[in-house]
């Protein structure tokens, strides 16, 4: 964090009923960067995170234990929990030699117990209280679903690993995403949540491998769409190579409503902050971009009925860019007072 003081009272764990009910659409370190922050002003959160991982230990455990991946839900697990230091440095421990290198302890936890409890589901749960976690972990699914992209020259990649990778060799944009099984339905805990929600966000992750897998279970975009929530997308700070080469904020907004319907965004928060250099041209190298927005995508955004929130977002830890996840916080909270005062 970088040290901004919160201007509203933190919630009262007394009294947790009028706090507000936040629901959270996403996966990876950008939705456990935003959970970290979220903790501090509710403890209604129910964080709805993506299974179609198959990349690094979570994939190994996939593939040999025929269980959904952990490594989304470990995070965001870690995030939420409030916890000794100690525990959370165990849980995000990974081993350096022999059978397990590169395995996180914390995905070996998920897996015992799933096995002990024979249902994913239930494992996530008895983690949770096992955490003392505050709110709701949920995967989009508990059946056991691969993505896929369809690039523009016609490509499709299968696995959500294989994306970015295979996509950086043959240099296309990505036309869409889509799943298999398309049927794959949606956890019923999840639905309820949306439907009670005060506020749905959406990101920030990486668009096509962390956010857009939950738009693609069944019932998941009609009932964000149907919900009486206010709808925010969060997008990235940078572009991501070989997911998201030179999108603005726009392209972002375009890529979601395409795979969802139209009106299914209220607000876009966005980073306005500059970046230093030196932590910059690290990116640069890579191929990332900042993601930046124009007046003109501004005007083109206002006329689809989305507000803009620009805002200095930026958190640098160790030269990695990051969210600011209590400014992120501030104004997620800010947004739901004032639309909760305006239907008073």
């Amino acid at each position: 964090m970088t040290g901004i003081k919160p201007k509203y009272k933190i919630y009262e764990k007394s009294s947790p009923i009028d706090s507000p009910k936040v629901v959270t659409i996403g996966g990876g370190t950008g939705l456990s960067v935003l959970l970290r922050g979220l903790k501090e002003y509710t403890p209604n959160i129910t964080a709805i995170v993506t299974v179609a991982d198959d990349g690094g230990g979570s994939g190994i455990l996939r593939e040999d234990l025929g269980m959904l991946p952990p490594g989304d839900i470990r995070s965001c697990l870690l995030a939420l929990a409030n916890t000794e230091p100690a525990m959370e440095k165990l849980l995000q421990h990974r081993f350096t030699e022999g059978m397990l290198k590169g395995q996180s302890f914390g995905n070996l936890f998920i897996a015992a117990m799933n096995e002990i409890y024979g249902n994913f589901e239930t494992a996530i749960k008895e983690m949770s209280n096992v955490l003392a976690v505050t709110g709701k972990v949920l995967p989009m699914t508990l059946e056991d679903v691969k993505l896929y992209a369809m690039l523009d020259d016609g490509s499709i990649i299968e696995g959500e690993s294989n994306i970015p990778i295979k996509n950086k060799e043959i240099g296309s944009r990505i036309d869409r995403v889509f799943i298999r099984p398309e049927k794959s339905k949606p956890v019923d805990e999840a639905i309820e949540a949306i439907r009670d929600a005060d506020c749905i966000v959406l990101g920030p992750g990486s668009l096509y491998t962390s956010v857009m897998p939950n738009l693609l279970i069944e019932d998941i975009v009609d009932e964000v769409y149907k919900a009486t929530a206010i709808k925010i997308y969060i997008t990235n700070v940078m572009t991501q190579p070989g997911e998201t080469d030179n999108y603005s904020v726009l392209d972002h907004v375009k890529a979601i409503i395409k795979h969802t319907k139209q009106g299914i965004i209220d607000y876009v928060i966005t980073n306005v902050e500059e970046i230093p250099e030196d932590t910059l041209d690290k990116y640069i190298k890579d191929g990332a971009k900042p993601v930046i927005i124009t007046e003109e995508e501004e005007k083109i955004l206002f006329d689809m009925n989305i507000k803009v929130i620009k805002d200095n977002l930026i958190d640098i830890k160790k030269n990695y860019i990051r969210h600011n996840a209590i400014a992120l916080s501030e104004i997620i909270i800010d947004l739901v007072m004032k639309t909760k005062r305006t239907e008073e």
